[in-house]
């Protein structure tokens, strides 16, 4: 079953590849296909990463890739074998929560919660993104001395949809949580 000089067999289109995944280095075998989203799903079952419209659209897929925000399912896994990445799993526990964690508990920013790892990831490298002064589309100021407001929040978070509209709430988390990291940094 080929053409020319291609001949394709199962066994040919599976890799093995090593993840470091929440700090730890994980082994496994898989597809050449396979998505970061379905690999963390599917093969080490970090579930808290979520699917929703598996076409980079919605943000619930979203991770932390050497402190960089990604849609995981639009990244193979086979491209992530030098990589660090961080899941919703890898912030914080039920024991042990991130501090923006408890932010969205405390202003009650998810209502079903299937938006919610992808929201937070993205806050944090968004806040790291704000710290290394990458204007957005709204900042007056280009010159990365935006100020960190609703309307500012909001634009850099737009690639995370809620399809409960909670966004007030989880503004009011992100703000929060911004304003706690800058007063212990200050």
């Amino acid at each position: 079953m080929g053409r020319g000089n291609l001949s394709w067999t199962k066994a040919e289109a599976h890799v093995d590849l090593a993840l470091t995944v929440n700090g730890a280095r994980r082994s496994l075998t898989i597809d050449t296909r396979v998505t970061l989203l379905d690999a963390l799903r599917e093969h080490l079952q970090l579930t808290g990463t979520k699917k929703g419209c598996d076409h980079g659209q919605c943000g619930a897929c979203t991770v932390l890739v050497n402190g960089r925000r990604i849609n995981s399912c639009l990244s193979l896994a086979m491209m992530h074998g030098v990589d660090e990445i961080v899941t919703i799993e890898g912030l914080g526990t039920p024991e042990a929560l991130h501090p923006l964690q408890a932010a969205f508990i405390e202003a009650d920013g998810f209502q079903c919660g299937y938006c919610t790892s992808g929201q937070i990831c993205s806050a944090i490298a968004m806040l790291d993104e704000v710290d290394a002064g990458w204007p957005s589309h709204v900042s007056e100021d280009l010159d990365g001395h935006s100020t960190l407001d609703s309307h500012e929040i909001r634009e850099r978070m737009s690639g995370n949809l809620c399809r409960c509209a909670a966004y007030p709430r989880i503004v009011e988390a992100i703000e929060a949580y911004a304003g706690d990291r800058r007063e212990t940094t200050a």
